[in-house]
């Protein structure tokens, strides 16, 4: 990996680590940003965290530290919201909460698809919590994602989009009951749903043409 760009990949040794200590916390059923939201120090955790995540991937773990300095500093950033606050998480283009014993992958099935609910970027934070918290009650779909405040170059502009995945884009019932709840829960304006088919075969909304799949 030595010739990778050294903030790419400082910025890959961060999202490995993270992804590490989320796994870790939900291993017991603890989440990450209940732990951030709630002010609750973890630092013991984090710590026996980055010292397995040094010694599996030390050219990674040397990345962080001559980025940071140290464990104590990236340890601070995700107390102060990056990875689980979309306006603080400046090291990941997204952040990712998938319902409780649904497989990692599962949004990469061909037959999944997703509500795409976009936001103006001071109101993704809030959008965000009422999302992700419906998703881990196993109210709405599979999984859900959100962009964060990281400069996207795939961004047309700095419009936020959330992710309400589902499981299987022909069964409608689901898909609608996906929709019902959003609505509930405060997204009432008419928004489009995305197959993973298209999604695959890089089709975008253009003028003219229609790539949403459902529309509520």
């Amino acid at each position: 990996m030595s010739d990778v760009d050294p903030g790419t990949l400082t910025d890959a040794a961060f999202g490995l680590l993270f992804h590490q200590i989320t796994k870790d916390l939900q291993s017991e059923r603890i989440l990450l940003y209940s732990l951030v939201e709630g002010r609750i120090d973890f630092r013991e955790r984090f710590n026996a965290v980055f010292s397995r995540f040094q010694a599996d991937y030390p050219e990674l773990g040397d990345a962080l530290i001559q980025r940071y300095g140290g464990p104590d500093l990236v340890y601070e950033l995700i107390r102060q919201g990056e990875g689980t606050i979309p306006s603080r998480t400046t090291t990941m283009y997204w952040i990712v909460l998938d319902a409780p014993s649904v497989h990692p992958e599962a949004i990469e099935e061909e037959l999944a698809g997703k509500w795409l609910i976009f936001l103006p970027p001071e109101n993704a934070d809030e959008a965000w919590v009422k999302v992700r918290n419906a998703t881990w009650n196993n109210e709405l779909g599979i999984s859900t994602k959100v962009s964060t405040a990281r400069p996207n170059p795939d961004s047309r502009d700095t419009t936020r989009v959330i992710y309400v995945y589902t499981r299987d884009w022909r069964d409608e019932a689901d898909v609608m009951r996906v929709r019902e709840r959003l609505r509930e829960i405060g997204f009432v304006d008419r928004i489009g749903y995305k197959r993973n088919i298209e999604t695959f075969k890089g089709e975008y909304s253009q003028k003219g043409k229609r790539v949403t799949f459902y529309s509520a």
